[in-house]
Formats: structure tokens, C-alpha cells, sequence
């Protein structure tokens, strides 16, 4: 009876059929006119990472896609629309996505993984590097200054010649002198900086374009070396390094972007998406600000503004953090060094060095750390990302935090980053987990230093240096890096350092206090979703799956069971694509 009245009423009936038509078609319209892929990505080995998070002692969640055999791919194709990521799944379904101008890539059975992070780099030096003097892994000092001469050999008299790469933790015992650089090379002025940037080297020129003199004081939290005269030796150690660095002209804004895309574009090589730059000075954050209006930035950067640049910090402070996250420049975290590097004896250790009586190293206000301006900082809604490597340094920063997250609850939040945590007080390893803190640090550290970080330690205090197992265990937040240029950054050597705590010749067999070691599913979220965490872009990027940022990375091989069946075959990994945003900013086939 109600049907036959409805059809009696021929206005109503009329306005039922229009919108019963109207969602009839829209519902098939739906199915018929689907969004188009701009990228197909098809016949992959893709981990989307977005199932359940490992056990604090690496055991894999229930739903991860493992069983008796290892390691699986839980999908096989991704869509990519403009920037984002369309659809994940399997190559039937992303059939749906192709349209006429979808450009379809065959991976033939390469791995996918959510686009690579590095969140702690100086890619800047990183580009710089690539046009100096190159003297890593030369352990003779009479190698390294022919190679000066011979690069000083093809400039005018009077131009600056710099080198880069003497390791300062492996020479400590040994350092060379301005003696022999000074007589092959007397018309340039040189600066050879050290691995990791704790010591340079330079010429009797260069002292003298610098002004340093036998008069010179060594400045707070560094030295100047000298002889039994009294003349400097050509060595500088820790923050005296800036009195020589600082006599070299900088580079023009030209150059400087120059620096900045070279180092991405090697990144981008390697396979990272993003990179996070620890130490932004006033004139970098200029040229990136340039680039990034000019589209001209290859892969997102997260820059930490340098705390040493007071100008920078106060120019800062009114404007805040950066909320927006979705630029390819993002600026809402503070670098600062509380105290110096193990390897030339300036991390602060709570006890003597094993291997030098008397002394405990230097940090705090006489490394320049500026505690009320960075509390200041925090005050004001910045992350704060402490570089710390001694026990000692380690927990003056987390009281240092402690004591600015009490006075101001709200900026517990912010995810305060401690860059290394390098050598750790059993005691306070707990304190990062119940702080929020993240620990920001380098598998490649651990095995590269190995040949001299017991002689500064000792058997005992050792145990809790790079200890990644000790603070996944306490629940803490991890994220890993390479501290380029000063380690190799390449991510099958970062995994492969992770996993085993072995060097490159698989020394120690057994792997250096292998009870730190991680599982290779935490190392990979260690360089992609933990990263994104640290930088509060979990919600766009670190795993795959619809609507997130399309940042991928590509590889030769299946890094979970590699990792797992034949660890030294990661060593041989490439990279094949990396994708930022949709775009394919690196493709092996097209090198």
C-alpha cells in the first residue's frame, strides 16, 4: 500500500528517484573513475612497517609478517598520487590505480622500505668534503702532507688549502706537528680538520693568519697544544678548534647552497629521504631558506639551529618552533655541545680516563654550553638535541633537563633529543625513558671506535658505552644515524653495525659486547619510523600506507633477512631508487 501511494504522489516519487539515481551513479562513479596513480610500483618486496612495534627485547609483535622461515613482505605493490601515498598492496589491486599517464616501474622483486631518515648530519661539511682534501683512513703523516702539497701545487700562493679525515681518536698518542706541513707546504695556509671535527691541524702559516701565537691562551674547554717552548705544535683541541676554523674565509651564499645541495644529493644516493642537520649557523639557515623557496631542496631537512649562533638563538626566541611540519625545511629544534669527543679525551667522564690519570675531560659553561639561554629555548617551545658522550656529560644534560621539564611541565612534550649518549651511568639509563628523552645514536661509532674506547674506559665502565640493547630494555625512545661525514653513512653498514656490533672485517668474530645489539626490524625502525618520531612526523611519514608522505626507499636486497641468514651480505646492499615526495630524486639505472 505504501509503494502504491508513493507512485500516486508523482512529485515525491520523482525527487525519490533523483536521489536514489543521483547516489547510484556516484556510488559507481566512485568505482568507474578512480584516482589515477602518477607512480605504479609494481613486484616489490614491500615492508610497510605498520605492523605492531617489537618487544623491548626485540621480539618481533604478534602480527608481524614472520613465521618459521623468517622474514616476509607484507605487501608487493605502492600507488603514488602527487605526494602521497595512494595505496599499499598487492599487484592485483594496484591495477585499479593504473591510468593512461601512470608511469609503472617494475621493481623485479627489489625491497621497498618506508623512506630512510638521518637524523643526525652536517651534510653541509658533507658537500664541503667533496671538495677538500680527502686524507681519511692515510694513518701517515708523511702521506697526508703530500697530498697537501699536492693539492696546494694547483692554487695561488695565499689561497687556503683544507683537508679532511685525520682521525683524532686514533692518533691521540700520536699527534703530528706543524713541523713537516709547514716545510712542504709553506706559501698556503692549511686546515686539516679532524674525523670528527674535535681537532684540527694546521701549518705555521695558518696559526699565523689565525693570530695564534705562543701567547695565545688556550680558550675554555679547549687547548692549544705547545711545545716545551711554549710554541704552538699545530694541533688544536675541543672548542679551541674555532680559533683556526674561523680565520678561514666563508664560503660566499653561493657556494654555501653549493655545499648544502652536493651533500643532500649524496644523501639522496644513499637512500635517505630526509636529513636531520645538527648545528645550523645564521648563513646556512639563510641559503636553506633560499633553496627550499627556490624548489631546490632533493630531500626534507629538519635543521637544528646551532645554540652557539646567540644571534641566531635571539633572533628565534620571539618567533618559536616552526608547527608546520609539511614544508621541505622544518625548524623547531636547538643543537648544543655540553661536552667535547672521547677520542681526544674531552667527553666528561665522572671519573678519571683510564688512560690519563688526572683528568676528566671538559663541559658545561667551559665547552660553551649556555644554560639559561638554551632553558630559555625550551621555555619557548623548542626541542632541544644535546650533543653527550661522557657518563659525566651524559647526566649533567639529563639534570640540566630534568630541572628545566620541572620548572616548565609543558616542555616535557617536546621531545628532547640527548645526540650520542655515547657512555651511560648504569643509573641513568632509566632516566630517558621517564623523561620522554630520545637517544640520538651511530651504530658506526661503536665498532669504529672499539680499537681505543677501552683504553679511555676501562673493562667495567665500558659495559655501558653504546649501549642501544640497555635502552631499549628501560623502555627508552632510540633513534640511529651516522654523525656524517665522520662516519660512513651508508645504511647497510649502520644496519650491519647494528645488528652484529662488528667492523667492516667482521672483527670481533663474536661482535663487541654483543649484548647491545639490536634486532634488525628495531635498526630499520631506528632509521625510519623512530626518526620520523623525533622530528613529529610519525603521523607523515616513516611507514607505508595511504595518505602518508610517498618518501621511499628502494634496495637491492631484503635487509630483515639478510640480516637475519648471511649478516656480512649487507655490506653489499645498494640503494636503486629513492623517492621523495613522489618524486625520484635517485635512480641507479639513470646514474
Amino acid at each position: 500500500m505504501m509503494i502504491k501511494n508513493l507512485f500516486r504522489n508523482r512529485p515525491l516519487t520523482c525527487v525519490f528517484l533523483f536521489f536514489g539515481i543521483t547516489f547510484l551513479a556516484a556510488a559507481c562513479g566512485s568505482r568507474i573513475t578512480r584516482e589515477a596513480a602518477d607512480v605504479l610500483i609494481l613486484n616489490g618486496r614491500v615492508y610497510t612497517l605498520t605492523w605492531g612495534e617489537p618487544g623491548l627485547d626485540g621480539t618481533p609483535a604478534p602480527d608481524a609478517p614472520r613465521d618459521g622461515s623468517g622474514w616476509h613482505p607484507d605487501a608487493e605493490a605502492v600507488a603514488l598520487r602527487r605526494d602521497k601515498i595512494l595505496f599499499v598492496g598487492s599487484n592485483h589491486k594496484a591495477e585499479k590505480f593504473r591510468g593512461a599517464a601512470t608511469r609503472v616501474i617494475d621493481l623485479r622483486g627489489a625491497t621497498v622500505v618506508p623512506g630512510l631518515i638521518e637524523t643526525h648530519t652536517h651534510f653541509v661539511e658533507l658537500g664541503q668534503s667533496l671538495s677538500v682534501v680527502d686524507v681519511r683512513g692515510i694513518e701517515s703523516e708523511a702521506e697526508i702532507v703530500a697530498r697537501i702539497r699536492a693539492a696546494a701545487a694547483e692554487l695561488p700562493a695565499g689561497q687556503w688549502v683544507q683537508g679532511y679525515g685525520w682521525d683524532e681518536g686514533l692518533w691521540a698518542n700520536r699527534m703530528p706537528d706543524m713541523k713537516l706541513l709547514s716545510r712542504e707546504v709553506p706559501d698556503h695556509p692549511v686546515l686539516l680538520r679532524g674525523l670528527h671535527g674535535f681537532c684540527v691541524w694546521g701549518n705555521d702559516l695558518a696559526f699565523k693568519r689565525a693570530g695564534i701565537t705562543a701567547q695565545t691562551p688556550s680558550p675554555p674547554g679547549g687547548e692549544i697544544r705547545k711545545d716545551k717552548s711554549g710554541h704552538p705544535t699545530g694541533i688544536l683541541v675541543n672548542s679551541a678548534v674555532r680559533l683556526l676554523q674561523e680565520a678561514v674565509p666563508p664560503p660566499s651564499a653561493e657556494r654555501l647552497k653549493y655545499y648544502i645541495q652536493a651533500g643532500l644529493k649524496a644523501l639522496a644516493r644513499a637512500g635517505y629521504v630526509a636529513a636531520h642537520e645538527a648545528g645550523v649557523g645564521s648563513e646556512t639557515m639563510k641559503a636553506l631558506e633560499a633553496l627550499e623557496s627556490e624548489g631546490m631542496l632533493p630531500l626534507r631537512v629538519y635543521a637544528m639551529l646551532a645554540g652557539r649562533d646567540e644571534a641566531l638563538m635571539e633572533d628565534w626566541l620571539p618567533r618559536g618552533p616552526e608547527k608546520d611540519v609539511e614544508g621541505m625545511l622544518v625548524a623547531c629544534c636547538v643543537k648544543a655541545f655540553y661536552d667535547a669527543a672521547l677520542g681526544s679525551r674531552g667527553a666528561r667522564l665522572l671519573e678519571d680516563y683510564s688512560d690519563l690519570p688526572g683528568h676528566k675531560g671538559v663541559s658545561g659553561g667551559e665547552y660553551g654550553f649556555n644554560q639559561d639561554l638554551m632553558a630559555r629555548m625550551m621555555k619557548a617551545g623548542f626541542q632541544m638535541s644535546i650533543h653527550a658522550i661522557g657518563d659525566a656529560g651524559n647526566r649533567e644534560t639529563l639534570d640540566f633537563l630534568e630541572s628545566t621539564i620541572k620548572a616548565h611541565p609543558e616542555t616535557r612534550a617536546m621531545r628532547h633529543r640527548v645526540e650520542h649518549a655515547q657512555v651511560l651511568h648504569p643509573d641513568d639509563i632509566p632516566r630517558f625513558e621517564r623523561m620522554g628523552i630520545i637517544a640520538s645514536m651511530q651504530p658506526p661509532h661503536a665498532v669504529e671506535d672499539k680499537a681505543w674506547a677501552e683504553e679511555r674506559l676501562g673493562q667495567e665502565r665500558v659495559r655501558s658505552a653504546y649501549a642501544w640493547r640497555s635502552l631499549r630494555l628501560s623502555g627508552a625512545r632510540i633513534a640511529f644515524n651516522s654523525d656524517l661525514p665522520g662516519s660512513d653513512f651508508n645504511f647497510f653498514y649502520g644496519l650491519y653495525a647494528a645488528v652484529t656490533r662488528r667492523d667492516k672485517e667482521g672483527q670481533p668474530e663474536g661482535g663487541w659486547h654483543a649484548e647491545q645489539c639490536l634486532s634488525a626490524e628495531e635498526a630499520l625502525r631506528a632509521y625510519t619510523m623512530w626518526g620520523a618520531y623525533a622530528a613529529f612526523m610519525e603521523k607523515r611519514t616513516g611507514v607505508l600506507a595511504p595518505g602518508r608522505w610517498a618518501d621511499l626507499t628502494v634496495m637491492d636486497i631484503d635487509p630483515l633477512q639478510t640480516s637475519e641468514k648471511n649478516p656480512r651480505k649487507l655490506l653489499e646492499g645498494k640503494i636503486l631508487l629513492t623517492i621523495v615526495g613522489g618524486k625520484i630524486v635517485y635512480s641507479e639505472s639513470e646514474r
